[in-house]
């Protein structure tokens, strides 16, 4: 049965609360290679499948923490995370866990689908409790701005989850990038090859039965009511607005990442869009308003900072991409599978793949000549395979140590990736009173008040800012 309403309030009483404090042993006192259990973090993980056991495994770090208890609202996700750590609480409701193990855990995993991910990342620092978020950090631009500001408010050590930004290939590109080896960039493609599910795709129709496994109220959480149907999980709720946020939100923040650090970006000033829409007859297209659509093209213009120019991002998903560099020979691949990252600067380009993997310059062969300056920020033991182990080890330290996507950072970015999502949304924006083509009055660039996030010049597009959330 849901979380029972009592315990509930208690649970909101109860954010006020710091976590008790412990007491640590010296490991000197112990012996040479033992770790104390107060040395150890007490973790918990809201979200347990998919992502969720990667981050578990990789955060455990082959018992250097503790698991202490596991949320998830699907059992038939869990089962290996409480295979593995047989003796953590298992809770099916996030405020439950916090509730009731809020003394002994020390910070906390979010690995849910986006749609939840401030509700639950909040309510954990609200605790004091440090975070680890899945990317994108969250759902909405306000829900981002207001993570980044509670970082500050609860002082709690922070990480999102696109390991990328702890590899060693991020580090080279932003010091290649800010050391002008390509003179000043004033364009940057980004393109990856998903979305990997459906999207693009009419509402699913019908009542079916709830898997007593599931609990779907809790997973529904802050989105609208609807009936359960099987195509939203276990991943494919990434093609639904409600739930995901497509392919920008799936993979922006990886891909953005390398050019967001190394260009400095901050607020864009302004976005506009091209989506793809499924044909439905002579002359008829779909945009089915519930689904992401299956392919986009979109323009975020960036305002010149400090020294640097000003700068346009061009994003590319569904199977496009740039055109292919003048410079890159026929047979040479262009980044990779996944996607890339190319920036054009005044004195030449630059070509990576996800993460920014192997940085190449155009052309190739120059790459041989080039006296490439070493990367100022210090690599990461272990790259983007150390991203989580980077998060406990701060956490034991306390705030204020450096983390590779603080929320500081990650905030700031995720904004970023999502104002795409925002021109998308506004796109396929049909004005009631008109018929026909021209209906869609959402086509148009949408200039951006970074500071008071607000569309400016189409009202519309300021719904897609926050949603409402259900109360459940």
């Amino acid at each position: 049965m849901p979380y029972a309403s009592g315990s509930r309030r208690k649970f909101i009483r109860n954010l006020s609360l710091s976590a008790a404090g412990f007491y640590i042993v010296p490991r000197h006192v112990l012996g040479k290679g033992y770790i104390s259990p107060s040395d150890k973090l007490n973790i918990a993980a809201i979200g347990t499948g998919g992502k969720g056991i990667v981050n578990l495994t990789l955060s455990y770090n082959k018992g250097a923490e503790n698991i202490v208890a596991l949320c998830d609202v699907d059992d038939r996700q869990s089962v290996t995370a409480r295979k593995n750590w047989p003796t953590a609480s298992y809770y099916k409701d996030y405020r439950e866990m916090l509730d009731k193990e809020g003394k002994r855990i020390d910070a906390v995993l979010v690995s849910t689908p986006d749609h939840m991910h401030y509700v639950q990342t909040i309510a954990a620092m609200q605790l004091g409790k440090h975070v680890y978020t899945e990317k994108p950090l969250t759902h909405d631009i306000a829900e981002a701005r207001l993570l980044t500001e509670a970082e500050q408010k609860y002082k709690v050590v922070t990480q999102m989850g696109n390991q990328g930004s702890s590899g060693d290939d991020t580090r080279k590109v932003e010091t290649w990038i800010q050391d002008g080896v390509i003179g000043d960039v004033e364009t940057v493609h980004v393109w990856t090859n998903r979305p990997a599910w459906p999207q693009g795709i009419p509402t699913p129709t019908g009542v079916e039965p709830v898997p007593p496994e599931v609990a779907w109220d809790l997973w529904l959480g802050t989105a609208p009511r609807r009936e359960y149907n099987h195509v939203y999980l276990p991943t494919n709720w990434r093609g639904w607005w409600d739930y995901g946020t497509g392919a920008l939100g799936d993979m922006g923040c990886h891909f953005i990442d390398v050019p967001f650090r190394a260009l400095r970006l901050g607020y864009p000033t302004a976005v506009e869009c091209s989506v793809g829409s499924v044909y439905t007859g002579f002359f008829q297209e779909a945009h089915y308003m519930d689904s992401c659509p299956p392919s986009a093209k979109i323009h975020i213009q960036f305002p010149a900072r400090d020294k640097m120019k000003a700068v346009e991002m061009i994003w590319y998903d569904g199977g496009i991409k740039p055109k292919r560099p003048v410079e890159l020979l026929p047979d040479e691949a262009m980044a990779e599978e996944d996607g890339g990252i190319i920036f054009e600067g005044t004195k030449g380009k630059l070509m990576a793949g996800l993460f920014g993997r192997k940085p190449t310059l155009l052309p190739t062969r120059t790459m041989n000549e080039a006296s490439l300056p070493k990367a100022k920020q210090p690599f990461v033991p272990g790259g983007s395979e150390g991203h989580q182990t980077q998060w406990t080890n701060a956490c034991k330290k306390g705030f204020g140590t450096y983390t590779s996507s603080a929320f500081s950072l990650a905030g700031p970015l995720t904004e970023t990736v999502l104002m795409g999502n925002l021109a998308t949304r506004s796109y396929a924006y049909r004005d009631p009173s008109k018929q026909g083509y021209g209906a869609y009055t959402g086509r148009k660039q949408l200039l951006w008040d970074g500071k008071n996030m607000k569309i400016t010049n189409f009202e519309p597009a300021n719904q897609f800012v926050k949603r409402e959330y259900r109360k459940f």
